[in-house]
């Protein structure tokens, strides 16, 4: 195939789509038609004869070569963008950006990103979404819940959490120094929605150790499942890392696997200032439990 091939405005089009991995959004930031875009990025693939993206369930997600055509189309804007600049006698300095999900946003990062200098931007997303960033160029450094590490990218190691069980004070389970699965039969847990990892880990758990329970509420995200405990719905099983409210109290589940945190990049980005510089900002910050690698105390509550 001919690189004249390539339509640049194509290119720049699907890199919008990647990014948001929703037609109408895309269209909306491009401020064209959502036909348009299908267009743009039908005629794209079939310039490339490859597949860009599929459907699972519900969802977009990119193949690999979508992937990399959304790479090399950030990574075409921004020598286009530092030529420009060169041109025109300015700086052609980038902002770092940092890719992650609520969890490590609320409970990790905090620190690191209202200190850190240049401020990155921030990409929120799932693990997947997490990965894909990084993965298309999009993100600089993301950090997720990493129990296999991905062949593609480089993983760097940040905290290991316990994973801990968050009732009131006054709840039976509270008055124990350490819980086990089995001290869990017949509770009925606040548990985040069906599909998500840290729900079908625990249901495996459960199910492996014969555990009856059952649902008390689904709720989508640590403040809200907290608060939810906290208003006596059920006990739930979260992070160790989370930050717990006044009057719920934190008991380590001691057959539940740690939960360890890893920051993400490219491998060719190992030595890039932009990836470094967050790394060493997120690692000079991380809280005290964290920073050891070590697991919290089971009774530790925190405002």
């Amino acid at each position: 195939m001919e690189l004249g091939r390539l339509s640049t405005d194509a290119l720049a089009s699907f890199a919008v789509f990647a990014k948001h991995l929703n037609f109408t959004r895309a269209a909306e930031e491009l401020h064209i038609s959502q036909p348009a875009l299908h267009v743009k990025v039908r005629k794209l693939a079939e310039t490339l004869d490859r597949p860009l993206y599929r459907k699972e369930g519900r969802r977009l997600t990119l193949t690999p070569e979508g992937e990399a055509v959304a790479r090399f189309a950030r990574e075409l804007d921004d020598r286009a963008t530092a030529f420009l600049a060169e041109v025109q006698g300015r700086s052609p300095g980038r902002v770092p950006v940092l890719a992650a999900g609520e969890g490590a946003f609320l409970y990790l990062l905090g620190e690191a990103v209202r200190t850190a200098a240049p401020r990155p931007r921030l990409v929120n997303g799932d693990r997947a979404r997490t990965l894909a960033a990084v993965r298309t160029g999009r993100a600089d450094l993301g950090v997720a819940v990493l129990d296999v590490l991905p062949h593609d990218l480089a993983a760097v190691h940040l905290a290991t959490y316990p994973q801990v069980l968050v009732a009131p004070e006054d709840h039976p389970l509270a008055g124990r120094p350490s819980l086990t699965l089995a001290d869990l039969a017949d509770a009925s847990l606040v548990v985040p929605p069906p599909h998500g990892p840290h729900r079908i880990m625990l249901e495996r758990a459960l199910r492996a150790a014969q555990v009856p329970w059952s649902v008390a509420v689904e709720a989508s995200g640590w403040p809200l499942i907290l608060h939810f405990a906290a208003l006596g719905v059920g006990p739930a099983v979260v992070n160790g890392c989370v930050r717990v409210p006044e009057g719920l109290v934190a008991r380590e589940i001691t057959d539940l696997p740690a939960v360890p945190y890893h920051a993400v990049h490219r491998p060719d980005r190992a030595g890039d200032p932009l990836v470094t510089g967050l790394l060493a900002a997120i690692s000079s910050r991380l809280p005290p439990a964290a920073a050891r690698g070590g697991r919290r105390a089971s009774g530790d509550r925190r405002p």
